[in-house]
């Protein structure tokens, strides 16, 4: 095991035996074993010589010079372990008019009473950007003694401005399990940065709204009063907010005047209130908890709530059936808001969602948009039991609390929805995304040491897809591995034993293993060679021998990896599979290889993975494949949809990683033809579309778009058959979209083109059109109010073929005015997918990267800068930049698509002849 090392670390470890110092120069104390002997024997011996002599004093006085002092606590961004919180009471005054000088602000005052755990001289309590109303005696609080102790007199405060504290020094310690009242008074300003206390701003009948607002996650509960802002420091919250008539204050916990009742014991990052005069809809009484969806007044009184509101009661009423557990709480409001940085926040009792993920409209909004809806809703509202009745300890372990979220978001929209297959969704939404990921050298574990994270940047990195999505996997992997009924179980039982506590990772494994279990291993074995090593195996099966293998899968299979596994990339590997349509049980493969003589076989196929119950790829020997390839075009119903979908996206991988060949990926397609079911289909396009990506700047992209073999399988598809359709170039495709547009331009009041097809009609009739068409879609946007319609054309506004034309976008998303903050990164990313917007979206990312409002991670992911010599020295220099400006939740995104680009070049150089030919012997 490896340790950070500091120069006292190294000496201490050169005085006690066996112990190792392994981290790199320049204060490694190298990485042999040395005892205190050997040590001793190695001082007497170097005396001898006096030059020997001289560096030893040389080295001594250097490594006594080079020793930090110790870190003063405020210096240190973790909370000391000093003060326990217990409640605060909290008032605030929002402003929804400028002030004199042009701002929004708001003031308040704040009280929060503590226990000392362990005696000190110093009161550290978070504070971020907030200004004090200076006592009389010029400092920034007031302390008192509770319950007949006395407080000690405040010498000096300050605050800490990199560490985000407010410091009280005390002219004598605390007491031991006496209590403390810290009062403050300050002013804030609420600006347009979409996280703390904030504003939102809308036009409705032509007036400007303001809306207070909050994001406090994961550490922005400071810039809206001090606080211990650490998920552990629970404590119980009494809210006040002042406000004018006519609007409305809400807050996790029902008001009363403007009061608001005590909240649960909770997280600081779970707070939210919001001053507003949105309108709301309410369904009948439940159970005594109030369900309430508010809006803006137009978006409520056009029934854009409404469905919302319907399957709200039907996911508590599951989760309270899945957790057996009652809602912790007496009200459940859920808040549509014009400006949200994130897609929803699980704020307990008062969730806050961008508009698009709690509004619809069935005359406008998609299917996909109402897919959207249900899995957001029941992903949060999944968070109020696992996440706010019990929470991490900290934010190390929040891969468990969001990937939990959604892997049982998909359980519950299924319940809301059973007709709709969701639970097939989660193949393409999470499992297949987590899968491309994590097989980069770039990836990280899910888990790590809690002192490895510390900044609030370090923290927001881990708000990332490998937590939500790996995360997610996993734990659906460990669920099908036990089955639903003992994972929920277990998952009860760490619920009931928690409940307004906080917890480690490994905690909720003890209960599950407390439940009887037959497993190869204790799942706290099994899980962390999951949770605490990056990536995931390809397991082989070779079906000639009964031979299985597995190795750590990456998709450049010359990937340099920077750390060793402490499990050396072996896994405990669940196989649930089948023989000839034949359900065999589940296997484990818990060695680098194995023989399973039952999977021999000579004349019958072999699927390994089945339902794709684990995460990992599989791979075959030739002679199955063909099989499978065989049986698929024989009859591809005795295959599981969503296996059908893992063949064709594991054999994709595999090829790009040079396992397999490409035209056994390629050939994974020819059976669409009689293919009914999505999930196959858009794993097939997905991949068809990577392969067109890599191949626009060569002349193998003129075979792809001539070889349309696959448009005449979208009968039953239509999004995707108009899609594909349009952009292999097929004539009628394009010209069927113009028309759809412009009978819309004639007549702008009534839009005929069906839901589910505007977001592609929209982008291919500005794509061939030309400013006309342009100009129409962005007074659309401009006039629109129903979000969804509004995020369809911002996306297909990029999708124009004219540079003037999209370098005016591109300049609308630096003023908040034109384009929101919100939909920054949204846009740019739609504009650096395509071929004209590619160089151009990658060169104003460059260039206006630091105006501080850019989700970086999602743009850089979401651009194809894909295989293109000249971009990769581009991406290491733009690396190099974010890094030296501290955007280190950016750089790990960037490390990706350079090692991306790198294996594309590679890919491209090696693959593009035997694509071509095989594209043309299937076009013959």
């Amino acid at each position: 095991m490896a340790f950070s090392a500091s120069p006292q670390n190294c000496l201490q470890a050169m005085t006690q035996v066996n112990i190792r110092c392994c981290t790199p120069a320049p204060w490694s104390c190298g990485d042999e074993v040395m005892s205190p002997t050997d040590m001793w024997k190695g001082c007497i011996i170097a005396t001898v010589a006096a030059v020997t002599a001289a560096i030893i004093i040389a080295f001594f006085i250097f490594s006594k010079a080079a020793v930090p002092p110790e870190m003063k606590p405020w210096e240190k961004y973790r909370l000391p372990a000093t003060l326990s919180p217990q409640y605060y009471n909290v008032t605030l005054w929002p402003r929804l008019e400028m002030d004199t000088n042009g701002l929004y602000i708001f003031t308040g005052h704040s009280g929060v009473a503590f226990v000392c755990m362990n005696k000190t001289r110093w009161i550290l309590i978070h504070s971020n950007k907030l200004n004090y109303i200076l006592t009389p005696d010029g400092h920034h609080a007031m302390l008192t003694g509770m319950a007949g102790t006395k407080a000690p007199a405040i010498k000096k405060t300050w605050l800490q401005v990199e560490t985000q504290y407010l410091v009280v020094e005390l002219s004598e310690k605390l007491q031991v399990g006496k209590t403390y009242w810290l009062f403050t008074e300050f002013q804030g300003e609420l600006t347009d940065s979409l996280g703390g206390f904030y504003r939102s701003e809308y036009y409705e009948d032509g007036v400007k709204r303001v809306v207070a607002t909050t994001q406090m996650q994961p550490t922005d509960a400071r810039k809206a009063f001090p606080c211990f802002d650490e998920p552990a420091m629970k404590a119980v919250f009494h809210m006040t907010l002042i406000h004018v008539p006519g609007t409305k204050a809400l807050a996790n916990i029902p008001c009363h005047d403007t009061k608001f009742e005590p909240t649960k014991k909770m997280s600081t990052y779970l707070l939210a209130f919001i001053v507003s005069d949105f309108d709301f809809i309410r369904a009948p009484q439940r159970e005594k908890v109030l369900i309430r969806i508010w809006a803006r007044r137009k978006a409520i009184n056009s029934g854009q709530g409404d469905y919302s509101l319907n399957i709200t009661g039907l996911l508590l009423d599951f989760f309270q059936y899945y957790y057996n557990t009652s809602y912790p709480l007496h009200k459940s409001d859920q808040v549509a808001l014009p400006d949200f940085s994130a897609g929803a926040m699980e704020n307990w009792g008062l969730v806050t969602y961008r508009e698009t993920t709690l509004l619809y409209d069935p005359e406008v909004s998609s299917n996909e948009d109402k897919e959207d809806v249900v899995i957001v809703i029941s992903h949060e509202l999944a968070h109020m039991w696992f996440g706010n009745l019990v929470t991490m300890k900290w934010w190390n372990d929040v891969w468990l609390n969001e990937g939990f979220a959604t892997y049982v978001s998909y359980l519950g929209a299924s319940e809301a929805e059973p007709t709709w297959s969701i639970k097939d969704l989660m193949v393409l939404d999470v499992i297949q995304p987590a899968l491309l990921v994590d097989s980069q050298g770039s990836s990280h574990p899910l888990s790590c040491l809690e002192d490895a994270i510390n900044t609030p940047k370090e923290i927001s990195a881990l708000f990332n897809s490998i937590t939500y999505k790996k995360g997610a996997a996993v734990l659906r992997m460990l669920s099908e591995v036990l089955s639903e009924p003992v994972f929920v179980k277990g998952l009860i039982a760490y619920l009931n034993q928690f409940a307004y506590g906080n917890t480690v990772y490994t905690d909720l494994w003890g209960q599950i293993q407390a439940v009887k279990l037959n497993l190869p291993a204790t799942i706290n074995e099994i899980m962390n060679r999951w949770t605490l090593q990056m990536g995931f195996p390809v397991v082989t099966i070779d079906t000639q021998t009964g031979r299985i293998t597995q190795k750590l899968f990456l998709l450049d299979p010359d990937t340099q990896l920077g750390r060793p596994s402490s499990y050396e990339y072996e896994w405990f590997v669940p196989i649930k599979w089948m023989k000839n349509g034949t359900n065999m049980g589940q296997y484990w493969l818990l060695n680098e290889t194995d023989t399973h003589l039952s999977m021999k076989t000579n004349n019958k196929w072999v699927l390994a993975n089945l339902n794709i119950s684990g995460f990992y790829r599989v791979n075959y020997d030739s002679q199955n494949w063909q099989r499978l390839l065989s049986q698929l075009t024989t009859d591809h119903t005795a295959i599981p949809i969503i296996n059908r979908a893992q063949i064709i996206d594991d054999a994709f991988s595999l090829s790009r990683a040079k396992i397999i060949s490409t035209t056994v990926a390629l050939s994974t397609t020819k059976y669409l033809s009689k293919e009914t079911e999505y999930v196959p289909w858009e794993s097939a396009v997905r991949n068809l579309n990577h392969f067109s990506d890599m191949l626009e700047q060569t002349e193998v992209y003129d075979a792809m778009q001539v070889n349309k073999f696959q448009i005449k399988a979208y009968l039953y598809n239509q999004i995707n058959a108009i899609s594909l359709g349009c952009k292999t170039g097929v004539e009628g495709c394009m010209n069927l979209t113009s028309m759809w547009y412009n009978k819309w331009m004639e007549n702008p009041s009534k839009n005929l083109i069906h839901p589910n097809l505007k977001a592609t009609v929209y982008c291919y009739a500005i794509s061939i059109g030309g400013d006309a068409e342009w100009e129409f879609g962005w007074k659309m946007y401009k006039n629109a109010t129903i979000a969804a319609e509004a995020k369809k054309l911002m996306s297909a506004l990029s999708c124009t073929r004219k540079p003037l034309l999209l370098q005016r976008y591109l300049k609308y998303t630096l003023d908040p005015n034109m384009i929101r903050k919100q939909d920054v990164a949204f846009i740019m990313a739609h504009a650096a997918s395509s071929v004209v917007g590619r160089t151009q979206a990658w060169n104003f990312i460059r260039a206006n990267c630091y105006d501080g409002f850019y989700s970086f991670g999602y743009i850089i992911c979401s651009t194809k800068i894909n295989a293109s010599p000249r971009i990769h020295p581009q991406l290491q220099q733009f690396r190099d930049e974010i890094a030296s400006a501290g955007l280190e939740s950016t750089v790990w995104t960037v490390d990706q698509q350079i090692e991306r680009t790198k294996a594309n070049m590679k890919w491209v150089a090696e693959n593009k002849e035997q694509i071509k030919k095989w594209l043309t012997e299937e076009s013959a």
